[in-house]
């Protein structure tokens, strides 16, 4: 399997072998395929995270549910990825967003990178419009479940939880979008978007190993990590294995549905 990270010159070397995916999402309702359309890294088909990545929210099961995999695969088909593709997706964001891709097909044993860099890694100029897509067919397979976290895993203090929203939600200072503020107790707090340098690309090595270490992530630790809906969670477990320290597991639900489990108690402030 290809490493979980890619810079551009990788990709201009496999571009004949390689599906690259705009999977560019925004929290505050603008459309990532009207950005798309406006313009994208020439070649790249795009792929919704609302349509073809999550299933139906709920207050029980979070804003971003992983979607039934008969959806994802025909997401896959209808997107030209076929079993045995490489893909490599990338967005705006440093892959905070495209991660949430990249793990799901990296969970199913298929080459799947993100581009150190997204969008901003290419220096030409973009290509506006759609794409055509190729046929291709994508068998359903199940969610693997040694991948995948419930919200009990997370509440338990045996288990490394990771929490990647930034650092104020962590606190309780804002919570915008959930019901409540905070963070599930006993989590560590190790914000995704720390993860890059200002241009999007990812620190170094030595750089991100260190800060999982520091909040207790090791190789062999069952680790979990969460955001505010499963999804830039994505982003520190492909960190934590491109630095060398295992995969952990997915909390789909997340904070999202952690928030509305009245039952559960939430810690505030930079304690855990």
């Amino acid at each position: 399997m290809i490493a979980p990270v890619v810079d551009y010159a990788w990709l201009k070397e496999h571009e004949n072998e390689v599906k690259l995916v705009d999977s560019r999402w925004y929290l505050d309702g603008r459309s990532g395929r009207d950005a798309y359309v406006q313009g994208h890294i020439p070649g790249a088909v795009f792929i919704d995270l609302d349509t073809w990545l999550s299933g139906h929210g709920g207050a029980d099961v979070g804003r971003h549910p992983l979607p039934e995999s008969s959806l994802f695969a025909q997401g896959m088909s209808e997107s030209g990825i076929g079993d045995g593709a490489t893909v490599v997706a990338y967005d705006d964001a440093g892959g905070v967003i495209a991660a949430r891709l990249v793990w799901m097909l990296r969970a199913l044993g298929e080459n799947a990178a993100l581009l150190n860099g997204g969008l901003h890694s290419y220096k030409g100029a973009l290509q506006k419009g759609g794409q055509g897509l190729d046929a291709a067919h994508f068998s359903t397979r199940p969610w693997p479940a040694n991948r995948l976290a419930n919200i009990d895993e997370a509440s338990d203090s045996r288990n490394v939880v990771i929490d990647a929203r930034n650092r104020d939600r962590f606190r309780g200072e804002a919570d915008p979008i959930d019901p409540r503020p905070g963070h599930i107790p006993g989590a560590v707090n190790v914000p995704c978007r720390e993860n890059l340098n200002n241009d999007g690309t990812f620190l170094p090595h030595e750089i991100l190993r260190r800060r999982f270490e520091e909040a207790g992530v090791k190789v062999g630790e069952d680790v979990i990590s969460y955001c505010g809906s499963g999804v830039t969670a994505c982003h520190n477990l492909l960190t934590m294995e491109f630095v060398g320290l295992g995969q952990g597991r997915l909390f789909p639900g997340s904070w999202s549905q952690y928030s509305h489990a009245m039952e559960r108690a939430v810690s505030t402030g930079e304690s855990t």
